[in-house]
This record gives C-alpha cells, structure tokens and sequence, in this order.
C-alpha cells in the first residue's frame, strides 16, 4: 500500500532510487561520517532521524564496529524502516545494537521516544517537514548535553548529462532541474500548517539554542563513463524529473526524456558512455551546550 508522508511523496516507492543513490555517494560521505564521529565517547548512541534506505547508518555502524555503537532508526514510513533495519543490522557487527522506531519527525513529542543522543543525523528530511525551524528545535531536543546535531540540506544540484545530447533542443538538464524547483515550492506550500523559514540552516541550528555551528561540503562526482549503477541511476533520476516536472515542462522535452530513457530507442541513455554524476551535498551542524 502507497505510504504518504506530508509531502505525500510515496518514499516507500523510491526505495530504489534511494538505494543507488547511497550507493554513489557513498565513499565521499564515509569522510563525513568520520568527520561527525570524531571525539566520540566509546559506545556512542546515534540517531538517524528519517533514516530512510539506512545509508549513512551503514557507514556509522562500519566506522564504529571495533568500539561498538547503539544505532537507533527513525522513519514515519515503515517499509524503509524494515529495509534501513535489515541493511545497518548486516553492517553493525557483534558489538553494535540496532533498533527502529516507527515515527514522525514532525512529532513534538518525539523526544520522548527516544534517546538521548551522542549524534543526531537527517539527511534531507528537514525540507520536507512544514515547519522546518520546529523540526530542528525537536532534532536538537534529541542530543544529549555535548552531543552532535548535524544535517544534510543544500548543497548544489546534482548534473549528469552533457548539454547537447544529439536529440530534442540543448540544455534539457537544465530545464529540467528549474521545473523540479517549481514544483518543490509548489509542493512546500500545499503542505498542511506549511511555515516559511526565510534563512539559512546555520540561522536555523542557531534558533535551536545549538552552539559551535559549522558546515562543510561533500563533492559527489563520478566522472564519464562510470559503472553501470550509475547509468541505471540517471535513468531513474531523469524520470523522476519528468514525472514532477509534469506541465512545466515543454512537450517536446517530454517527448525526448521518453526517448531517452527508452531501452528500444536509439537515444537510450542507458548506451551513453559520456554519462557522470556531479554535484555536492552541505552538512550543518552544532552542538548542544
């Protein structure tokens, strides 16, 4: 059954998408996970609040096998909670506990599910909440006196394909990328109790009484031609983009995304060898006091 979330976006059904793309941004943010977990006490306890697929648990949980680690999951959608538990449980070793639970993070009460943390973690789940500055309040909420609160949000948009692709007009990409911005203002403001949030997250983590703000990028690049998963990621990435692009998008460029993401075709992305992946993702982060 679809799960819907308050962007009623069915997460569930991008499990895929979800996956490959940890899978690619993998080793550049097991240097992130490195970076949050230095000066750690032995054994911490870590939250991975809207966990979904599990990614960056992974990395937590094989950065900290040798000393041990209580890893705790957090999704309000039940189906990436059960894969998030299965995968960061397969990582974790004898000396690490995993558990899961089942909640959302707009919900105020949430600190008392929970414990209290030696790092808090969400990546990309802030965006999609109605009042991001209540979400980060309740995220600091969850870190113990000295613990960590750090965020992925922002970043510069991911790029894949070269400008001129040989069919439709040049700069599809690009196109494209300003459609998914229209739709994700349209779709923050169609959230119920929707709340503007007209700052930055450093402002943001500031608001929640955290100190020793601080941020710092991570590069994801795969140059051309890659591996396979990514051209399978493209694919799905170039779909998705259309899908929510709907009527902001010109027919025409509709009209070349199906022929290139079509495996009959021959403009089929997935024969391209001038394919690559580049973007970067900003983590934010501070400290309880």
């Amino acid at each position: 059954m679809a799960v819907h979330t308050h962007d009623d976006i069915d997460w569930a059904d991008r499990l895929r998408s979800l996956r490959m793309a940890e899978a690619l941004d993998a080793e550049p943010m097991r240097e992130s996970a490195r970076r949050l977990l230095k000066g750690m006490p032995e054994g911490p306890t870590i939250l991975d609040v809207g966990c979904g697929a599990g990614g960056m648990s992974v990395l937590f949980a094989e950065e900290l096998a040798s000393v041990g680690a209580k890893i705790v999951l957090v999704d309000a959608t039940e189906h990436l909670l059960a894969e998030a538990h299965r995968v960061v449980r397969a990582a974790a070793g004898d000396r690490a506990t995993v558990e899961t639970i089942h909640a959302d993070v707009a919900d105020g009460g949430l600190a008392a599910k929970l414990p209290p943390a030696d790092l808090v973690w969400a990546s990309r789940v802030v965006h999609h909440l109605p009042d991001q500055q209540a979400a980060i309040d309740t995220l600091a909420r969850l870190a113990r006196a000295g613990g960590l609160v750090a965020i992925s949000e922002g970043g510069l948009d991911f790029n894949c394909l070269p400008w001129d692709l040989g069919i439709g007009r040049p700069g599809l990409e690009e196109r494209l990328l300003a459609a998914r911005g229209e739709w994700f203002a349209e779709m923050r403001a169609g959230i119920p109790g929707s709340v503007s949030m007209p700052y930055g997250w450093n402002i943001a983590l500031q608001r929640a009484g955290l100190a020793d703000v601080d941020s710092f990028g991570v590069l994801i690049h795969h140059p051309a031609p890659g591996p396979e998963l990514l051209r399978e990621f493209i694919i799905e990435r170039l779909t998705w983009l259309n899908e929510v692009a709907n009527d902001r998008l010109a027919d025409d460029d509709h009209e070349t995304v199906a022929a290139l993401v079509d495996p009959a075709n021959p403009a089929f992305l997935g024969a391209r060898q001038d394919l690559f992946l580049q973007g970067a993702k900003t983590v934010h982060c501070g400290r309880r006091s």
